[in-house]
């Protein structure tokens, strides 16, 4: 099998609600980065107010990891389930850290087994129960043969704002163990000291928001956005942001739009249950012309279904939403890092051409965290085509070559400003006779023209790999990771890797240049309709040779993924 120069490493956490277990896979992340190495962090969890299983996988390497792997090298168990859940995803030298539990420790957990008695430690000292997870730390740094004097100041520096002297004295408590059992050590950790950054998506999505001059923040609660809004309501302080948590999504969308008419730069956000329920605010968005930038981010439906898993079921959804017919523009991130530059993209483009720009994710991007490099030097902040004054004949729907009309605000001197809902002339007075309906949407859909002009100058399509190849494998949004993956570490074969960035509107020209002489597409997607599939063949008349459609609610494992790319291509013609 085609391996990288360097393998993964992965390490799990189990517990239960309240164990800390995110905290626990976060500080892991945080520290792999912080010495240099790339790491991805997954955290899964039911859909219970208390109670369940909770577990953290952190996977890292050398070189770059785009998303997590199955099987375990260390599990850090929490409580006696995390061992009996994730015995199938261990090998025979796979090393376990658990608590004191009641079943003898040979039973439970096999020769490779360590029992770092964490409750009764923290107990003793009156700390914290959550910091018990320090201690295994410390023994996952012996465990890693770090150089434990700099592993001290990395820890310090995560543990900053939490308690620093007890969870560092826990850590030391962990690796003093290890090192008292003479234990094996599994692997070799060597500082690299390469400046990452390590964020969660929806963190960095924040961040492009705001380095592309976001104003105002718009969200109600609800998985796997609510970090979004929990990170830019942190930011207030030191930013010129401000944030708003509404009563329901059906407030928030109208208050963003009232922001927007005033002239702020506003995002708002919700899973896509949430996003239903503000279509009709949407349309208005559209015929009013106004800015605005919508974060959706899918988890596993329909309805309810698994609000804290993930999905790609809800693209057909996304690029139609809305009643009526309206431009807009829908891009999906694949990564953490487009999650940033796709999120300041997504606010410029919405004032560069006054249109709704939908910036597609899922759990997997929103909830989970890497390693990554957010280079704010490289986001600018276009206004778009703004007034700075009137003449006194203002029509805010003017009819121009392009579709985009020069945009004041209330207060500008000189200019009366008026939106509708309606239907409208170039004044924004309502019109109901059939030419001026036909004229005006003419001109908003010119718009859409304009913008597939502009096309070529953005990363509407991404390849990988031979791009020769006459096999190809297409994805997009969060499939990215477990595809790269399955191709740069286990698949055996050279193959073309396409990226669909841009759903709305589609790059078919482009698209179907990259798809050109191909024998094989496969399409690979989390949904079961194959809703990708379905798109290239109604907007470019492609249709894939195979699809890899997964619909539980779980991510690819890459090595799986590759396995099944390999059987599809073994019979290729």
């Amino acid at each position: 099998m085609k391996k990288s120069h360097d393998s993964v490493f992965t390490i799990g956490i189990g517990g239960a609600a309240g164990d800390g277990v995110r905290e626990s896979g976060a500080t892991v992340g945080a520290i792999l980065t912080e010495l240099g190495y790339h790491s991805y962090f997954s955290f899964t969890y039911p859909s219970l107010i208390r109670g369940g299983h909770n577990f953290a996988r952190i996977s890292f390497s050398k070189e770059k990891v785009n998303c997590d792997h199955t099987n375990l090298d260390v599990l850090i168990a929490l409580n006696e389930e995390s061992i009996t859940l994730h015995l199938n995803e261990m090998a025979k030298d796979s090393v376990v850290f658990a608590d004191s539990f009641q079943k003898s420790d040979t039973d439970l957990l096999g020769e490779n087994a360590v029992v770092i008695p964490m409750a009764n430690t923290v107990k003793e000292l009156n700390a914290s129960p959550i910091m018990r997870n320090s201690m295994a730390l410390g023994a996952l740094c012996y465990l890693l043969d770090l150089d434990y004097a700099m592993m001290q100041v990395v820890l310090a520096k995560v543990f900053k704002n939490k308690q620093p002297e007890m969870n560092i004295k826990l850590a030391d408590m962990g690796y003093d163990l290890m090192k008292d059992k003479n234990f094996r050590h599994s692997k070799k950790i060597e500082a690299l000291l390469e400046k990452r950054d390590f964020a969660e998506g929806n963190v960095a999505l924040g961040k492009g928001l705001a380095c592309a001059g976001l104003d105002f923040y718009l969200g109600y609660p609800m998985t796997p956005t609510t970090s979004l809004l929990q990170f830019l309501a942190s930011q207030q302080k030191d930013t010129k942001i401000r944030v708003i948590q509404p009563e329901s999504e059906l407030s928030v969308i109208n208050m963003a739009l009232g922001i927007s008419y005033a002239g702020k730069r506003v995002a708002v956000g919700s899973a896509t249950g949430g996003f239903a329920l503000m279509q009709e605010a949407f349309s208005f968005a559209g015929i009013a012309e106004l800015p605005l930038v919508v974060v959706v981010s899918q988890r596993q439906g329909p309805a309810t279904g698994l609000p804290t898993y993930s999905s790609q079921t809800d693209l057909r959804f996304v690029i139609h939403a809305g009643h009526g017919e309206f431009p807009k523009i829908v891009i999906a991130p694949g990564d953490h890092e487009e999650a940033y530059y796709l999120g300041a993209q997504a606010l410029n483009l919405a004032w560069q051409y006054q249109v709704p720009v939908i910036v597609l994710l899922d759990k997997l991007i929103s909830e989970h965290s890497a390693s990554c490099v957010l280079d704010g030097s490289k986001v600018t902040v276009e206004r778009g085509n703004v007034l700075d004054k009137a003449d006194g004949k203002y029509g805010r729907y003017e009819i121009t070559a392009d579709g985009i009309s020069p945009i004041v605000f209330p207060g500008t001197p000189n200019a009366i400003v008026k939106i509708t809902s309606y239907e409208h002339d170039a004044s924004g007075i309502t019109v109901e006779d059939p030419q001026a309906t036909e004229t005006m949407l003419n001109k908003r859909f010119q718009k859409t023209e304009t913008i597939k002009l502009a096309l070529a100058k953005f990363e509407t399509i991404k390849v990988y790999g031979d791009t020769k190849s006459k096999d190809v494998l297409l994805f997009w949004g969060s499939t990215k990771g477990a595809v790269l993956e399955a191709y740069e570490r286990y698949l055996d074969l050279e193959v073309k890797l396409v990226q669909v960035v841009w759903m709305e509107p589609f790059d078919s020209v482009r698209l179907a240049k990259e798809l050109k002489g191909a024998k094989n597409i496969i399409n690979i997607e989390c949904n079961h309709d194959g809703q990708m599939a379905g798109l290239l063949k109604e907007r470019t008349g492609i249709t894939p040779t195979h699809n890899i459609l997964k619909y539980n609610a779980r991510p690819f494992d890459p090595e799986e993924l590759a396995g099944e790319i390999a059987k599809l291509l073994a019979t290729r013609p």
